[in-house]
């Protein structure tokens, strides 16, 4: 097992305590003690669900590794599998127009024209160089 730092009720890698407590933390106003302390009560409110999302997820693979054991081969109905796919639960219908309000943001991000690139994002390649 891999030696770990304890840090309140968390196990910590010590390559990231080090990183956190020495590199990152120093000059943000923020002391590790009290990082630590915020990230375990995070962890201990958001652990459960999170662990529900993980077994959920694990349950959707299985049946989507089952349904490829099943049909192998690229000659499968796109059609049956699109319909498996909304079946399990793994695709939602799609939902109703919605828009988003930017209230209390920055006014870099709300007010000021920043670079923009367009890219359709059905294009792999071309989004790949737009993000870099």
């Amino acid at each position: 097992m891999t030696d770990r730092i304890q840090r309140g009720g968390l196990q910590i890698a010590p390559a990231l305590c080090e990183l956190l407590e020495h590199e990152i933390a120093p000059g943000t106003g923020i002391a590790p003690e009290h990082f630590w302390q915020a990230l375990e009560a995070i962890v201990e409110e958001l652990g459960p669900r999170n662990r529900e999302l993980l077994q959920i997820r694990e349950e959707l693979q299985g049946k989507i590794d089952a349904w490829h054991r099943a049909h192998p081969g690229a000659g499968y109905d796109r059609k049956a599998y699109k319909a498996f796919l909304v079946e399990i639960g793994y695709l939602l219908p799609e939902g109703e127009d919605f828009s988003i309000a930017t209230e209390n943001v920055d006014d870099e991000v709300a007010t000021l024209a920043g670079p923009q690139l367009v890219v359709p994002v059905m294009n792999a390649r071309y989004t790949l160089n737009a993000a870099n």
